[in-house]
């Protein structure tokens, strides 16, 4: 049974913020009342990433990378010579998503895929010297502004804690 809470217009609004601090995350939707949303760590986790894209995105404006372009660039410098399925698979891009993702990194000269030697129907990745250039300051960005803001937000602790209970979601949900 869901009760609906009408406010009493005997109160005062800034008493029953006080009173009522589950309202608080329904100030962040301009007024609008969020219900049970603000209580759904599904959503909580989505609007949060989006909060950190976007400041991804601002940090990374100068490089024109996305979050999952980095993320692709870091794993084939950390992977050098794995298979482009590989890659995606791990990052949980669909393939098509991702041949069109790698058509821009290539167009853009900062990796290449090779036929493999082992299978030619499959093509390993590496990333150019302009890609390691692009991703050595794209890595700098990121430490110094990006996951600086979001230390300075969270706390060194809260930082680990959360990076924890992420992996638990990723690896046990």
């Amino acid at each position: 049974m869901t009760v609906s809470r009408t406010a009493d217009p005997n109160v005062s609004k800034p008493a029953r913020a006080a009173r009522e601090p589950a309202d608080a995350p329904e100030a962040e939707a301009g007024g609008i009342r969020m219900g049970e949303l603000s209580e759904l760590l599904g959503y909580s986790l989505k609007r949060a990433q989006l909060r950190v894209f976007d400041d991804f995105i601002r940090c990374m404006t100068s490089l024109n990378l996305t979050p999952a372009q980095f993320s692709v660039l870091l794993l084939i410098d950390r992977n050098p010579g794995r298979n482009q399925t590989e890659i995606a698979s791990t990052l949980g891009i669909l393939r098509p998503n991702f041949v069109a993702m790698l058509d821009g990194l290539e167009g853009r000269e900062l990796c290449v895929r090779v036929r493999s030697a082992n299978d030619r129907r499959s093509h390993i990745l590496m990333l150019t010297d302009k890609g390691r250039t692009i991703l050595a300051r794209a890595k700098k960005l990121v430490a110094t502004r990006h996951e600086a803001r979001l230390n300075e937000v969270l706390g060194p602790a809260n930082r680990a804690a959360l990076l924890e209970m992420l992996a638990t979601l990723a690896r046990d949900f």
